[in-house]
């Protein structure tokens, strides 16, 4: 399986900062808590405390910018973390004026700090904060990993929800093997540890991610004898007006294929791995073709030796503190769910806002852009046209790029009915079949309580998708649905009883 499960965007792997918990100074509290430190919710809180308003950045991981930015720690004392990144210039330049906020006090950074539950609550004053009438408390846990853990609170009048996403697993027979990472898994042991997870690795799967995975796992000297995409590249043509309003995409790919082609890596469209090898753990991958839907063609198998392979089929983002307090989803041509916003990135839940992967996976340009754009409806203003303009042009190339590496339902098609489709609770594809075809289950609730799949740790962050699509094959399917549960993330029960009772 997977064996580096990759971690939602707003976390990170280096220790810069650390906070306290607790209600903060103040009394009233914060004009604006942002939850996530990737490129959103640093562009946010950045932007927030230039126009005046007093924050608090909160984020699960160890260290400022999120996956997109994740960089070694400082002890392995790594001399040019920036040959690993896209616009590193971009993350010294926020990390410098978030340096500035925080000295002059408008900016507290408190990493290492779950938010697992968001509370409306009346705060004392007049909101000084747009479309905000009342204010948010967040509870926080810390030490969850250590069992350690210890609880917070934070007031703020408005909540800025940044908090990126996850990828997405499509299961297949060996997925569960060690050596098998997640493509952003594979990229993180890279950016945090500099470690490789093999030394001939196949990177597999769907969507561009896989270019920028493949080009630093050759760059820091791994083999890679294939990188396959499952769907195409050219879809892109469908829409070339969108394509042209994006050059910069443009340009990133094609540094992403000099950098393939000097390692002489070819991507090859419509192949994936249907299996993988190996008792210990990997040894070789099953690589097929496959035809429009994703369904292996018979007769186009062939084996290939390798020791790891990174694979994912795209990104889903992490909506769990906004659905639970009731906010609006919409379905991303991808056929995940994304957060409904308007123009100002509002969600609608008064008071809430959201920007970055939370709203629709797009990238770390467009989370910039929609971080900035928050900001200043948050404070009251009215965004620069540019900037409208230019998240809108970001907005339509990310709609374009969901819909050109929307998984296949034929993919369905590499399983075998002993395939593990939830690791966690090794629950085989032939029980969830059952509790489909046989007891009538028309969504992944259903199938959960029956079966147990995404009721482990993960929490169906790995399966959860795999597990909505195979419960869709029944005669009783119905729409997917926003989940929703009253944590984020699993919590101790001396946590839960250190809550307050109202």
């Amino acid at each position: 399986m997977p064996n580096s499960p990759s971690e939602p965007s707003g976390s990170s792997g280096s220790s810069e900062l650390s906070g306290s918990t607790g209600v903060a100074a103040g009394g009233a509290g914060y004009d604006l808590a942002v939850i996530g430190a990737g490129p959103a919710g640093l562009a946010g809180v950045v932007a927030a405390a230039d126009r005046g308003l007093r924050c608090v950045l909160l984020d699960a991981g160890g260290g400022l910018g999120g996956q997109y930015y994740r960089h070694p720690a400082a002890e392995l004392r790594a001399a040019r973390p920036d040959r690993l990144h896209h616009h590193w210039s971009t993350f010294t330049a926020l990390s410098r004026r978030l340096a500035e906020h925080r000295e002059a006090g408008r900016v507290e950074v408190r990493l290492r700090h779950h938010v697992v539950l968001v509370q409306g609550v009346p705060l004392p004053g007049a909101p000084p904060v747009s479309g905000a009438s009342t204010g948010w408390r967040l509870h926080t846990s810390s030490g969850v990993e250590s069992g350690a853990g210890s609880t917070g609170r934070v007031d703020a009048r408005a909540v800025l929800l940044a908090t990126g996403a996850y990828e997405r697993q499509l299961p297949f027979p060996g997925w569960t093997l060690p050596g098998v990472v997640t493509a952003g898994g594979a990229q993180a042991m890279l950016k945090a540890g500099l470690v490789l997870p093999g030394r001939r690795i196949v990177v597999a799967g769907s969507g561009p991610l896989l270019l920028a995975v493949a080009a630093s796992l050759a760059a820091a000297g791994a083999e890679v004898p294939a990188l396959l995409e499952a769907g195409g590249y050219l879809g892109y043509a469908r829409s070339p007006g969108t394509l042209a309003a994006v050059p910069g995409k443009l340009a990133e790919g094609v540094v992403h294929g000099a950098a393939l082609a000097r390692h002489a890596v070819r991507p090859r469209t419509a192949h994936a791995v249907i299996e993988a090898h190996g008792t210990d753990r990997v040894r070789a991958v099953t690589v097929a073709r496959l035809d429009r839907t994703w369904r292996p063609l018979p007769g186009t198998e062939r084996r290939i030796a390798c020791d790891a392979l990174a694979v994912g089929h795209g990104l889903v983002p992490q909506l769990e503190l906004a659905t639970e307090l009731g906010a609006a989803t919409r379905t991303v041509p991808d056929g995940t769910l994304a957060l409904r916003v308007d123009a100002g990135q509002r969600t609608t839940v008064p008071g809430l806002w959201a920007a970055g992967e939370t709203c629709g996976v797009g990238g770390a340009e467009l989370a910039l852009a929609e971080g900035e754009l928050a900001a200043a409806t948050i404070a009251g203003q009215q965004p620069p046209a540019a900037l409208l303009a230019r998240r809108r042009r970001l907005r339509a190339f990310a709609e374009l790029m969901a819909a050109v590496h929307r998984p296949g339902p034929g993919w369905t098609g590499w399983l075998s009915p002993e395939t593990e489709v939830c690791r966690c609770e090794e629950v085989p594809l032939a029980r969830i079949t059952e509790a489909v075809q046989e007891l009538g289950a028309g969504d992944a609730r259903t199938v959960k309580l029956l079966t147990r799949a995404g009721m482990g740790w993960c929490q169906g962050r790995m399966c959860g998708p795999a597990v909505a699509c195979l419960a869709g094959a029944g005669a009783g399917a119905e729409e997917p649905a926003a989940d929703r549960r009253p944590f984020s993330c699993p919590v101790r029960l001396g946590d839960l009883a250190e809550l307050p009772s109202d």
